[in-house]
């Protein structure tokens, strides 16, 4: 097993594209909206639109993907991650919540709606390894999906 991409659970017959890398040299794997989905204009209080994208990761145990923003989304469509960085753990692949479903969390800057279409790019994800502290304790299970790892 090493890492890679596959369709998540209830996608199947959505016509879902796996992340790509666009040039040779990136390191980012682009995703793609899963369906249309429209993040309302700023308003205090309002929390982040989860935007599907009907995919999920498997990775080693020491490796993690990371979700970083389109560099062109704040600017042009006033779209920001509300996470700055997502963090998608190798326990998150498959867990009996939402299968490991990852999706973006993005606030709107602007003062009217975005709509993202299905296909759209909206991010990239980057696999690292991570590093361990010494007599590191770590013994928990995940038990459920996203946000889950304090609870």
């Amino acid at each position: 097993m090493a890492r890679g991409f596959e369709i998540a659970k209830g996608f199947e017959d959505k016509e879902i594209n796996l992340p790509i890398r666009k040039t040779k040299l990136s390191a980012g794997y682009d995703f793609e909206a899963a369906e249309d989905t429209v993040v309302p204009a700023f308003k205090r209080g309002d929390g982040p639109t989860l935007i599907k994208t009907g995919i999920k990761a498997y990775m080693e145990e020491d490796e993690v993907l990371y979700l970083y923003n389109r560099s062109s989304n704040p600017k042009k469509k006033g779209l920001i991650l509300a996470n700055s960085v997502g963090v998608v753990d190798a326990d998150y692949y498959g867990n009996p919540d939402n299968d490991g479903h990852i999706m973006f969390a993005f606030l709107n800057t602007r003062s009217e709606d975005v709509l993202i279409k299905k296909g759209e790019a909206i991010g990239q994800g980057v696999f690292s390894k991570y590093l361990t502290v010494d007599n590191d304790q770590a013994g928990g299970e995940r038990t459920g999906g996203f946000g889950s790892t304090s609870k």
